[in-house]
């Protein structure tokens, strides 16, 4: 299976996991300059922006979030925020998914 078609899978989980959680999918695959964001969603009025990483093991997919990512992440979520014209509290989390299970990790920072 190819690496896009194995990350559309595990958005598609990702997403089912989030709304099972209570949150409510408003977009995903949102592009600009500064690179995609994976899942955005919303909680209790605050945005979630998600980035999902998945492997074969936990350690594989959530070494795979550094740094310069999460810079890159900033990034365009600064300016998802501003071409929307949104004033909101947000959060950056991620999804680790393998094939046994997922786990949220809940406002990571940088």
């Amino acid at each position: 299976m190819h690496t896009r078609a194995r990350g559309n899978i595990a958005e598609e989980r990702g997403c089912e996991y989030l709304r099972n959680n209570g949150l409510r999918i408003i977009d995903r695959n949102v592009y600009n300059r500064f690179g995609e964001i994976d899942i955005i969603a919303m909680h209790n009025n605050v945005l979630h922006f998600v980035e999902v990483k998945s492997a074969m093991t936990y350690e594989q997919a959530v070494n795979n979030i550094t740094c310069a990512k999460l810079q890159k992440l900033n990034r365009a979520i600064q300016t998802y925020l501003q071409q929307k014209r949104l004033n909101l509290e947000y959060c950056i989390d991620a999804l680790i998914i393998t094939d046994n299970e997922i786990e949220w990790i809940e406002n990571i920072t940088l």
